[in-house]
């Protein structure tokens, strides 16, 4: 694989650290020539000159030999994006490396560079210019973090992921991530709320069928089915973030109606009577109120619309 200088020398201000003079950069192309000519002579650098590795050392490393990073935020890519950014590399050459670091087996996990990693790929690329660095568990996370926000978004819910993961695999605070990564802490607790929301409304987001402004007023509703009403009301009906808030308050005043309600007859609203309820409201993914009493008693049920009543009695097995 031919190697462009000029196009190398594009990715070492964003690679190399500031503090490496003119001298280590020099060291590090020069061992980089060296390691396109002979891969052993690359791994005989590395161990040797630790001055050169610690900012970082090129070389063309055979790309079966690279392993995902067990930290990846992004799991959808977009094969026509995928396919593009091969058409580029075909005709300009690989203008950024890929970021990795070494693992004691011999094999290279990557930090920062799937997408071009998998453009090479596609390509047939047997090696690929990697910049090798030494780097802990909990920075290289923090990286493949960074290098995907940077580069090109994350959906709302995978970003968050990538928040929850650093939190829970290497104990960073919610300040701590919000210095690393450069963004205000209410943005981090705002992302991470997202994670609390019903799967299918999680899906929904994911997707861009709903605006991170709906994920916030959705969040503001306790009850998890309801959640999901209001999520399906919004697709359905193309609400925008104001009608999403009147919508809101209209469902709050119901539910505050029917509360009152179900204090008036509490005598009747026994343990077993409120599990009914929960189930039957699971089953059909409604609001339901089920009044009883010994000798009379009613199902309420909510829909929203002919498509959610056409939903509902499908599930309950009355053709129309």
């Amino acid at each position: 694989m031919a190697i462009q200088r000029k196009s190398l020398g594009r990715g070492l201000g964003s690679i190399i650290s500031a503090g490496t003079t003119k001298k280590g950069e020099a060291a590090a192309q020069s061992s980089a020539s060296v390691n396109m000519k002979d891969p052993t002579a690359s791994q005989a650098g590395q161990i040797q000159d630790t001055r050169i590795a610690s900012y970082g050392l090129f070389s063309e490393i055979l790309s079966d030999k690279i392993v995902p990073s067990r930290y990846q935020a992004r799991k959808e890519f977009d094969e026509t994006e995928i396919k593009n950014l091969a058409d580029s590399i075909a005709s300009e050459g690989l203008l950024q490396p890929i970021l990795v670091r070494q693992l004691k087996d011999g094999t290279y996990e990557l930090l920062a560079g799937e997408r071009r990693l998998r453009a090479c790929r596609v390509l047939g690329l047997k090696r690929i210019l990697a910049c090798v660095q030494n780097s802990s568990d909990a920075s290289s996370a923090v990286k493949g973090l960074i290098e995907n926000i940077q580069r090109a978004n994350l959906n709302p819910i995978e970003e968050a992921k990538g928040f929850s993961n650093l939190m829970e695999n290497f104990h960073l605070t919610q300040d701590a991530i919000s210095q690393r990564l450069c963004k205000p802490r209410s943005s981090i607790a705002n992302s991470l709320r997202l994670l609390k929301l019903p799967e299918e409304v999680q899906g929904y987001i994911s997707t861009n069928r709903l605006s991170m402004g709906h994920a916030k007023i959705i969040s503001g509703i306790d009850d998890p089915v309801q959640q999901t009403i209001l999520a399906r009301k919004i697709i359905e009906k193309g609400l925008n973030v104001r009608d999403t808030e009147e919508a809101l308050k209209r469902l709050k005043s119901d539910s505050d109606r029917k509360s009152g309600t179900s204090r008036a007859s509490s005598t009747a609203q026994t343990a077993v009577v409120r599990d009914i309820q929960n189930k039957i409201s699971t089953r059909l993914n409604a609001s339901v109120e089920l009044k009883h009493a010994p000798k009379h008693g009613k199902i309420i049920i909510d829909y929203f619309g002919n498509d959610d009543l056409q939903r509902i009695l499908e599930i309950i097995g009355v053709k129309v």
